[in-house]
């Protein structure tokens, strides 16, 4: 018996709960994954009592000879992995990281521009009601009619506003992101450049994704998601070495002190070092040639899903995907994506309702379902398997009101499922 079951049963049983929930379904929201034993080890570990304010070589509290070792490992790894000069893992997730990415190249009231949420952006690139929307002056750009990112649009829009800080990357967009024609709209109007890749993460490992390294200022990935690690984020970008205790001018090869300096001082306090430790295993993990057969794998089941979904009927935003997502509009099928989710979810398919392009219903009644293939290939699931989830998708949403029979597609899931066991 362990600890926590000893201790706190309750909290010990919805654990279990949750587990088997996982296991005897489906998860294939695109920001979800199943992490390694050893990364959600590293999580729990005893390094989560220590305080360690400051980096590396340069902290407030005594006792830090061990967590500045596992630091730098973490920050080694990154930059050998995204081909950087420079690495960040202290920001406690994605938000909190873009965050500091605005403080230390912006003031309050300046201009900046990101695609909106309800198009594929994330609340942190300008929605009105996130911080980003509310201490700088929000631009949005959207896509197309069609549901592509239109960058003559954007570069008008640019030449208007004149932002001072373009944040691109998405969160439910299935195709590629041209990163050099971003850096053209950046540059006509003297902006920085900042590149959210917390969704395409592992694509960019692989190569799957064109790699923003070189041509953006700055990169900022969540380390979950396609990555595979524990949550939390890190920030990556080129220039001279560090020196957060000195204020610099807010020049490119000031970059690595800007951002540290955002970070702490600016916005945290000590990092958590268990997470820092966990980010570690899985930026190792990362660097197995393993992984990037993983993050392909991704790629042909996304893409296998997304054409078996056509055939069955289902309209998919942009005609299909590029990557580890795509977002169907349900409008077709008579139901709402909120309809979806429950039926899906009933079913043992566990996605996310979501907007589609100029979305006639409302952000948390929409029209479409969000859902990719990050966890269902770390389960081992390839395309032969990618076909038969679509065959249980079709069948879910043609029964969506139909409570038993979503519960006995649920039992037949959960045996296909015992196939492909979580990460142990």
């Amino acid at each position: 018996m362990s600890s926590l079951q000893k201790q706190d049963k309750k909290i010990y049983d919805l654990i279990q709960k949750e587990a088997a929930r996982q296991s005897d379904g489906l998860e294939m929201i695109p920001s979800e994954n199943h992490s390694s034993k050893a990364v959600r080890e590293a999580s729990g570990s005893i390094l989560t009592d220590k305080y360690s304010e400051g980096y590396p070589g340069m902290r407030y509290y005594g006792g830090c000879k061990y967590v500045d070792e596992v630091e730098n490992i973490a920050r080694e790894r990154a930059k050998k992995l995204y081909g950087v000069t420079h690495a960040n893992v202290q920001p406690h997730s994605g938000s909190p990281a873009n965050q500091a990415i605005y403080y230390a190249l912006v003031d309050p009231g300046d201009t900046i521009m990101g695609m909106a949420l309800a198009f594929g952006g994330h609340m942190t690139h300008g929605l009105k009601v996130n911080f980003s929307g509310t201490y700088y002056n929000s631009v949005q750009y959207t896509t197309n009619k069609d549901g592509f990112m239109d960058y003559e649009a954007i570069y008008e829009l640019a030449q208007e506003h004149k932002p001072k800080l373009i944040m691109s990357g998405t969160t439910a967009y299935p195709r590629i992101i041209d990163w050099t024609k971003l850096r053209e709209i950046a540059d006509s109007v003297g902006a920085w450049l900042a590149a959210d890749i917390s969704h395409i993460s592992a694509l960019v490992v692989s190569g799957d994704h064109p790699d923003p390294a070189g041509v953006v200022d700055v990169i900022m990935s969540t380390t979950h998601k396609t990555l595979r690690g524990p949550r939390g984020a890190m920030i990556l970008c080129n220039g001279n070495e560090s020196n957060p205790l000195k204020k610099p001018e807010r020049t490119r090869e000031n970059l690595p002190s800007l951002i540290d300096r955002a970070v702490i001082p600016g916005l945290q306090g000590g990092p958590h070092n268990h997470q820092t430790a966990a980010i570690a295993v899985a930026l190792g993990e990362a660097l197995q040639p393993s992984f990037k057969e993983y993050a392909h794998q991704i790629v042909l089941n996304s893409q296998t899903l997304s054409k078996e979904l056509i055939k069955h009927g289902f309209n998919l935003v942009t005609g299909g995907t590029d990557n580890h997502l795509m977002v169907v509009d349900l409008n077709n099928k008579g139901i709402s994506g909120k309809e979806g989710e429950h039926a899906l979810s009933m079913a043992g398919i566990t996605v996310n309702k979501n907007t589609v392009p100029f979305d006639p219903r409302p952000p948390y009644d929409p029209s479409g379902i969000r859902l990719g293939t990050p966890a269902l290939t770390t389960r081992g699931m390839k395309e032969a398997e990618m076909k038969q989830v679509a065959l249980w998708i079709k069948d879910a949403v043609a029964h969506a009101k139909d409570e038993d029979y979503l519960k006995k597609l649920h039992q037949q899931i959960t045996i296909f499922a015992k196939d492909f066991p979580l990460p142990q």
